[in-house]
């Protein structure tokens, strides 16, 4: 990669401009951006920043000035276009879910390694300088032993028979929604900063409307609107997640607390300048800053002094910052890779056989799948 990066975004949307404001608050350069239509990708190519606009996807893939591709497209898309991204030999920042199939997240981790090419997925709550305090505070002991980990991610842009988008649609979206959209990224932020890792799930998903309307012609919903799971951990935890994108007044309120016998470490994301951590004979609220925050993890990311919070597109800058080190062939430590989106792909396996098939379902391991000839699916039928 050159000493400035350059970016090709494809995708003209709200995430890919989030991407362009992290490729330039990394010092790179939007080279090309690419959308569905020629005209789409020249309308968007003034608000990304973008120096040029590329045919279509594979044309933006192939040129030379681009070192990394960042993908914002539709789910459904993913899959094809980290392949041939991964193919042309080029960095990859693929949006979530890597893949609407197990198979292909497999296929597309398996690659990037063969490649050598740094994939990154933007599980980007994991940025937060709140977060990693909790977690080098967990690791270092002060939590005792964890044994609840419990929370919530809520959304309201969906409430409203008449609100609809195309993650609606399972052949766009893939078969979970709310789940797969923004479950994972709170299952992926526990497994991250407690180091447990959900072994069994039991799931039930629910929609708060049958069907939704686009114009005045109703259509029947096949995914799910909220989600409600139990899980059990490999450290011998239990917890509880739910996930909805049809609670009125909740923007974007992911929330959790991890538990331990010594003290409880609770997160807001709608409220990202303070950690609170409880103990049985005091409470404190940390406000987040260089100065007050106690460990490495947790000053690295914080730039701004206390009372100055640091919210969501920071958290994506100081991703694509750590993905544009790793291209530069440093070690970040914790960034989501391929193998992240291939472990969020078997969550959402899990939870969708699990509320079809009303049990407790085994949640299959990265390490473990990738040894498997067959899908997650027939091995559970071999259990």
């Amino acid at each position: 990669m050159t000493a400035t990066p350059r970016a090709g975004i494809i995708g003209t949307g709200f995430m890919g401009a989030v991407h362009s404001h992290a490729v330039r608050a990394a010092g790179g350069t939007v080279s090309a951006v690419a959308g569905s239509s020629r005209a789409r990708a020249e309308a968007a190519a003034a608000a990304l920043g973008a120096q040029s606009v590329a045919g279509s996807p594979e044309a933006l893939i192939a040129r030379e000035d681009v070192d990394v591709v960042h993908i914002c497209t539709p789910n459904a898309t993913h899959a094809d276009l980290a392949r041939k991204a991964i193919a042309a030999g080029k960095a990859v920042i693929c949006e979530k879910p890597l893949a609407t199939r197990v198979e292909d997240a497999l296929e597309l981790t398996r690659a990037a390694q063969q490649a050598g090419v740094v994939a990154a997925v933007p599980f980007v709550y994991r940025f937060y300088p709140a977060v990693r305090e909790a977690r080098d505070r967990i690791r270092g002991g002060e939590a005792g032993r964890l044994w609840l980990l419990h929370g919530s991610y809520l959304q309201d842009w969906l409430a409203g028979a008449e609100a609809t988008n195309w993650r609606v649609d399972s052949k766009l979206g893939g078969a979970s929604r709310a789940f797969g959209d923004i479950g994972v990224h709170w299952c992926d932020l526990m497994e991250f900063t407690t180091g447990h890792q959900i072994t069994r799930v039991m799931a039930r998903t629910s929609r708060a409307y049958e069907q939704r309307e686009t114009g005045r012609t109703p259509y029947s919903v096949a995914t799910e609107d909220g989600a409600v799971l139990l899980f059990e951990t490999d450290k011998g935890a239990t917890g509880s997640l739910v996930v909805s994108q049809v609670s009125p007044g909740r923007k974007n309120r992911l929330w959790f607390s991890f538990d331990g016998t010594e003290a409880s470490f609770s997160f807001n994301q709608e409220r990202p300048d303070t950690l609170h951590i409880g103990r049985t004979d005091s409470s404190s609220t940390i406000p987040v800053g260089p100065q007050t925050l106690a460990t490495p993890g947790g000053r690295r990311y914080a730039v701004l002094p206390p009372g100055h919070p640091q919210g969501y597109q920071d958290s994506f800058n100081a991703f694509v910052a750590d993905t544009y080190a790793a291209v530069r062939a440093q070690e970040p430590e914790g960034l989501p890779t391929f193998r992240d989106g291939l472990r969020a792909a078997l969550l959402t396996d899990a939870l969708v056989t699990s509320a079809a098939q009303q049990s407790w379902v085994t949640v299959a391991t990265v390490d473990t799948f990738e040894s498997l000839e067959s899908s997650p699916a027939v091995e559970r039928q071999k259990q």
